[in-house]
């Protein structure tokens, strides 16, 4: 025990030594009056850390750890469920018609009347019950996990979740979910890091670090909670995911907390042995729970027509009701005498009063309406339902839309609008994972101005068939007399014209060992041997660049790139390189380019980081280590990341990476050396369909970083609203006057079979929409390499102008974007009459001021004209936002698809959502109403399958629609042969199967395995004609005639 103690007490001290306190600011006088807000509505909880009795008693209690995400409970199913049923109107209509039975003003008898209500309305609340039963398993499941929590005497016992109370010490192993949101207070490495994934909250795999503060870093042993106490003042429950504002009262201190320091309810500890936590917010108070909605229901266009078409039947039977009871008065008001012998005076059940015109009239009005309602199929809506579910069934069976590589299946995660997939006539589709692989590769990079790296990919094969030759694209830098190196690009020419072009160039050098230009620049399709480095450049590669006459920016431009990340190395034993696991694929690719250039990230701390870096002068490497002082995060705001570090020989150094508008907008007068050839190299790079960084620095003197990290501890200490406006002022204060080095271009592959898939829904005669958050350039290559773009198409691009853009006057901006729409519109109106397919492009600022509610409607009037739209620079909002108006604006069944958590709002706007089960997580899938392995599933899905369910669903209404007015034109027929007597033709049984069971079952039979053509047949109809899909299901008879 003592023993264990020592080394306790050295972690201490080694944390202390190390540990940068702008993380763990401790809050000063200075700071007081940023604690106000505690207390204040919106911040008064308190917790108790290890006492959890005191949150069992008012006024600090708090709900159990229990969570529950049924519909239903014992209490309220029954009531509930037949409040869900009753608000239907055929079953309405029929729960009427047995109540009037009761009495004897139906012709049929009470139990024929009731049986069949209440095996409908039974089998549909079975179903209710089902589902919920099994969701009800599901929390079960969930609340029954086991953690350990601290039993008050050392001692960490193995508690249910459901039995966790706020205030709770609990100890969490690694790859386990934690049971609630947590503060965390150290783990199992010395700085009290942690890594956490949090795939169910946001959708990404990539992990996030985690830091303990300072103060807890003591509290890493059973033992040490025997005597802990202290207290937490925070916010009360809300549901967002990335802000958190409280400070922990312990040891006669008061520590301000942030985001770093909560670990949150279903997210996973990884590469961590153990942390612990105390729970701050249990059960429907967590965060997690608390962004769980529900998605919203949608309903089909088929069953929205039902409705109508139940109200036009319904009418049908009150005007034949009618009809009954006018004939039924005046046969008796005319013919009643000569009827002495039926004694209907007699009878006081009759209805037949002779002497009681109107009171006849109105009960045969009644007894009319029950004898007729057949016309109304009470079995059809819980027919539709099976059907539904038997087709969703199918669905997923379908062997075709499996993929063997991820060993997932397409799932069809709700049967409600199966048929809406064969009416979908708008596609809305994100990018990266999406119709790419979200699987980076390093393929170039620009240094010092000079290009380096490139080789053919799938968008340079895409533009050499567009422009219909065989062409090898090679990228020839010559180093230029000057610092900035003057580069020769673009050449363009087939392996056989190399000698010609050889002499053109007058550069013998570059052509002369063809077999070195293949080494660097390797056949397409040929897989690179390490993952995620797909480079080939003897200039760099081998050590080589060690001889460049400019090392020194060059060793800066690959210390950004193994530096500015969050990353974490993950020993590999097969082989001697090492593995990376971020945030972000991207960092990955850095990581391992930078071990490939020869600055190896090897370890790191919560504040060092370790490099083994090459040394120029002797070729060695050497070990280094390298003091994070601050990491100024990457958000979608701030579109960039910088870490401000200090090296062995006390130099402070800002390491910045992010989008080339934001950097080029930062950097010094004499920091942009290479600007201009940078530029060019950006632009070529997104011509090949590449994603794009910047990399600069900057070095900072040390008054300067001390004056400046007393603000941003200041601003990070701050506890309120207006904290992250401080933080991003700070920010804006270091990052400036920064020096470019130049520039990486990264390549996300495309999908297998996205370029046929995309190009047969085209010729289905649906129409697509990338939304993507990249650069023109890039979307537009790879919308050619995906067939979304076609050389056929005319093109059109809403791009602002410069002139309007330097204006900074909004009616100046929206002139010109309204002038441009007005120009394409003409131009697209001339070219539908030619039937030339047309393409919209639009650019990110265009973009905002398009879907202003000023000039939305002129947008969307020339971009629903077009066969193809790619709208970039998008957010995940814009995506949403998009979603609703196409839906709106068009009328159309609209689908939206997408793999990640920022595609989550235009998956739920749309008609029809699609989450691909990808890289990034699964939360597009469980916002969504089918979930496919692949993109190239989407044609089968809905060519095939859409097709089969729409033509199914029609039918089977027609039917019963068909069989049950046919059934009640019998009986009003011979109302008019019987005098409008009100007796029934059949036997009350027989009509109650006939219509619940015997013509039912082969009605559903057809609803579940109907093909009027297979699913080959479907698939070639619909490339040989290029609106088949339409002809087929949209056609004037199928909207007018078939429902």
């Amino acid at each position: 025990m003592v023993k264990a103690s020592g080394k306790r007490k050295q972690r201490i001290k080694w944390s202390k030594l190390y540990t940068f306190s702008c993380l763990n600011p401790r809050t000063t006088d200075n700071d007081a009056p940023n604690q106000q807000l505690l207390g204040q509505p919106g911040f008064s909880r308190v917790v108790f850390c290890n006492q959890p009795e005191l949150h069992k008693i008012k006024p600090h209690k708090y709900p159990s750890n229990y969570v529950s995400t049924t519909k239903y409970n014992f209490m309220t199913f029954l009531p509930r469920a037949l409040f869900e049923q009753f608000r239907r109107v055929a079953n309405l209509y029929f729960l009427l018609g047995a109540a009037l039975s009761i009495p004897k003003l139906a012709p049929f008898s009470p139990e024929s009347m009731i049986t069949p209500l209440v095996f409908v309305v039974g089998i549909s609340m079975l179903k209710e019950a089902i589902e919920d039963w099994s969701r009800f398993l599901q929390d079960m499941d969930v609340n029954s996990r086991k953690v350990k929590v601290h039993s008050r005497n050392g001692y960490f016992v193995e508690k249910t979740w459901k039995e966790l109370s706020v205030g709770d010490v609990v100890k969490v192993n690694k790859n386990e979910y934690f049971p609630s949101d947590l503060l965390l207070l150290s783990s199992s490495y010395e700085d009290g890091v942690c890594y956490v994934e949090t795939m169910n909250l946001d959708g990404e795999t990539n992990l996030k670090l985690k830091r303990s503060l300072e103060a807890t870093l003591s509290l890493d042993d059973d033992v040490e909670y025997t005597k802990f106490q202290a207290t937490i003042h925070c916010e009360d429950p809300n549901p967002n995911l990335y802000s958190f504002v409280g400070n922990l009262e312990f040891n006669n201190g008061t520590y301000p907390l942030s985001p770093t320091q909560i670990l949150l309810r279903d997210s996973k500890l990884r590469n961590t042995e153990y942390v612990y936590g105390v729970v701050i917010f249990s059960g429907p108070d967590a965060k997690a729970v608390r962004n769980s909605t529900r998605s919203p229901s949608k309903r089909s266009r088929v069953e929205r027509r039902l409705d109508y078409l139940i109200y036009v039947l319904f009418l049908l039977l009150v005007m034949m009701s009618v009809v009954t009871s006018i004939g039924s008065a005046l046969v008796l008001k005319s013919e009643a005498d000569m009827w002495w012998y039926l004694r209907l005076q007699e009878n006081a059940d009759s209805p037949f009063k002779p002497s009681k015109p109107v009171t006849s009239f109105f009960l045969q009005f009644v007894r009319s309406l029950i004898l007729y309602g057949y016309l109304i199929p009470i079995s059809l809506y819980v027919s539709i339902e099976v059907v539904k579910v038997l087709q969703a069934m199918l669905i997923n069976k379908d062997m075709r839309m499996y993929d063997g590589l991820s060993g997932k299946a397409v799932e069809a995660r709700t049967s409600n609008i199966n048929e809406e997939l064969g009416q979908v006539e708008m596609i809305l589709s994100d990018k990266t994972g999406t119709l790419t692989c979200n699987q980076m590769e390093f393929r170039k990079c620009s240094i010092e101005g000079i290009s380096y790296g490139g080789e053919i990919n799938e968008v340079d094969l895409a533009a050499s068939r567009r422009m219909n030759v065989d062409v090898e694209r090679y990228r020839i830098s010559i180093d230029g007399s000057d610092s900035t190196g003057q580069s020769i690009e673009m050449f363009e020419y087939s392996v056989a014209e190399a000698d010609a072009k050889q002499a053109v160039l007058g550069c013998d050098h570059a052509i002369e060992n063809s077999d070195i230009e293949h080494r660097r620049i390797p056949a397409s399709g040929k897989e690179p041997t390490i993952k995620g480095f797909n480079f080939r450049d003897d200039r760099l590669m081998d050590k080589m660049w060690i001889h460049g006459s400019n090392a020194h920016d060059m060793i800066m431009f690959f210390r950004v790139m193994a530096l500015c990340h969050t990353g974490i190395p993950v020993e590999d034993g097969n082989s001697k390189r090492l593995k990376y696991e971020a945030e972000s694929p991207e960092e990955i690719t850095f990581l391992i380019a930078a071990q490939e250039f020869g600055f190896k990230f090897c370890q790191r701390t919560q504040s060092v980081m370790f490099l083994q870096e090459l040394e120029p002068s002797s070729g060695i490497e050497v070990k280094r280590e390298y003091k994070l002082l601050n990491l100024l995060e990457f958000n979608s705001a701030r579109k960039r990341m910088s870490v401000i570090v200090s090296n062995e020989a006390g130099e402070i150094f800002l390491f910045c990476k992010g989008a080339d508008n934001i950097i080029f907008d930062r950097l010094a007068d004499n920091g942009r050396i290479y600007q201009q050839a940078t530029t060019a190299h950006l632009s070529n790079y997104a011509e090949d369909g590449l994603r794009t960084m910047l990399f600069a620095y900057k070095k900072i003197e040390v008054v300067e970083y001390e004056s400046w990290n007393t603000l941003f501890t200041k601003a990070k200490a701050t506890v309120g609203t207006e904290r992250e406006e401080l933080l991003e002022h700070a920010s804006e204060m270091i990052e400036k006057d920064l020096f470019l080095l130049g520039a990486v271009a990264v390549e996300d592959k495309l999908q297998k079979g996205v370029p046929q898939c995309i190009d047969k829904l085209a010729q289905a005669g649906l129409k697509l929409w990338l939304l993507t958050g990249d650069k023109r350039e890039t979307a537009m290559n790879i919308g050619f390499a995906c067939s979304l773009l076609r050389h056929d198409m005319k093109q059109f691009h809403l791009v602002l102008s410069k002139e309007a853009e330097s204006s900074h006057q909004l009616k100046a901006v929206e002139e010109d974007i309204l002038s441009q729409i007005r120009n394409s519109y003409q131009e697209i109106v001339k070219g539908n009459k030619k039937d030339v397919p047309s393409a919209l492009t639009v650019d990110g600022k265009a973009m905002e001021v398009a879907l202003r509610s000023e000039i939305s409607n002129q947008f969307l009037q020339l971009a629903v004209m077009c066969d193809s739209v790619i709208c970039c620079r998008v957010s995940p909002k814009q995506k949403a936002l998009i979603a609703r108006l196409v839906k709106e604006y068009t009328g159309k069944t609209t689908l939206a698809i997408g793999d990640g958590a920022n595609d989550v709002g235009m998956i739920q706007e749309a008609d029809i959502g699609v989450g691909i089960s990808g890289m990034e997580g699964m939360q597009a899938v469980m916002a969504s109403d089918f979930s496919l392995p692949q993109f190239y599933f989407l044609e089968r899905l809905l060519i095939v399958h859409g097709h089969w369910c729409y033509k199914r669903i029609s039918k089977m209404i027609l039917y019963f629609i068909y069989k049950n007015v046919a059934f009640g034109l019998t009986l009003f027929y011979n109302e008019i042969y019987s005098n409008f007597s009100g007796d029934d033709l059949y036997d009350d049984w027989y009509m109650v199967l006939f219509n619940v069971l015997l013509t039912s079952l082969p009605v559903i039979a057809l609803g579940v395995l109907e093909q009027d053509v297979s699913a080959d047949v479907c698939l070639q109809l619909s490339s040989q004609s290029p609106y088949t899909y339409f002809l087929q299901l949209h056609s004037d008879k199928m909207e007018r005639w078939q429902i």
